[in-house]
């Protein structure tokens, strides 16, 4: 598809086919920005609130100031919808950085930040979400601020390719002996009809679906615990499954090699699955 982006800067250019920004922008030289990824289903946003939410609440972290409401950039963000004829399942993704100035790592005065988003299709990963994902543990050697969005993600990027180059869609990442997260997911793992994940604190990225899941285990009279479970403790679990925006609720049947429980997607997994597609709209209401 044609990509038509829409840009909140003044120092950015856009048109038809590119974008472009001078070289001495913060976001490429620093990492300095924070970012947000929301899923689109047959041409509408799902969790559009919880993003842009969370798009502010990193801004703030960082002490970047945007140059819009809430509701002006989910307008902007609807607007983007109809300027890309965008009627399939696909994702936006939002960045906003501290701006364009002269290279120094203090904070530039008087400089707007660079705001930008685009869209592009992205079909559901059926098959994975059908017979489920195998994974690897790696530690986890990010930022003590992982709550926030930021684009600071090398140990992200280095775990996800080491996951790839063992076949594996997903790393589950451990600090001091506890699964914090994946590298773009969080982790949930099932014991005795319970749900237990990391707590959401600055260790790792309250992710919108995570929010979510919480309800549906609510609604499902599951209990959700916010608890550190350890490596050790996947070769017990009954179930594990991920969760992001992409990848929506996913069943983990491998670990480092070694199946989770009889290696096949779980029935609270199952049941979140279908909890979520109601919620997006994907299916009607069972009943």
């Amino acid at each position: 598809m044609s990509v038509y982006p829409i840009i909140l800067s003044q120092s950015a250019l856009a048109n038809r086919d590119s974008l472009t920004y001078p070289f001495e922008e913060r976001g490429l030289q620093f990492g300095d920005g924070v970012y947000e990824v929301i899923r689109i289903y047959q041409g509408s946003y799902y969790l559009i609130s919880e993003h842009v939410n969370r798009l502010f609440r990193s801004a703030e972290a960082i002490r970047i100031e945007l140059p819009f409401s809430k509701q002006e950039i989910t307008n902007l963000l609807h607007d983007l919808l109809i300027q890309n004829e965008m009627t399939s399942d696909g994702i936006v993704y939002l960045q906003a950085t501290r701006g364009s100035a002269p290279r120094s790592h203090a904070f530039p005065a008087d400089t707007p930040a660079n705001v930008y988003a685009y869209i592009r299709d992205m079909p559901r990963k059926t098959e994975y979400l059908a017979n489920g994902a195998s994974t690897i543990t790696l530690p986890d050697t990010r930022w003590m601020n992982c709550y926030i969005k930021s684009l600071n993600l090398l140990p992200n990027v280095l775990a996800k390719q080491e996951a790839q180059e063992n076949e594996a869609y997903e790393a589950i990442l451990e600090h001091e002996g506890k699964v914090t997260e994946g590298s773009s997911s969080n982790v949930f793992l099932v014991k005795g009809g319970k749900i237990y994940t990391h707590p959401a604190t600055n260790s790792i990225l309250h992710g919108c679906v995570r929010m979510r899941i919480e309800q549906f285990a609510s609604d499902l009279d599951i209990a959700f615990i916010e608890q550190p479970f350890s490596a050790a403790d996947i070769a017990d679990a009954d179930e594990l499954f991920l969760s992001s925006s992409t990848s929506e609720v996913m069943p983990i049947i491998e670990v480092d090699g070694k199946e989770v429980a009889d290696g096949l997607p779980g029935k609270i997994t199952q049941k979140l699955q279908t909890a979520y597609e109601v919620d997006a709209g994907l299916v009607k209401q069972r009943v």
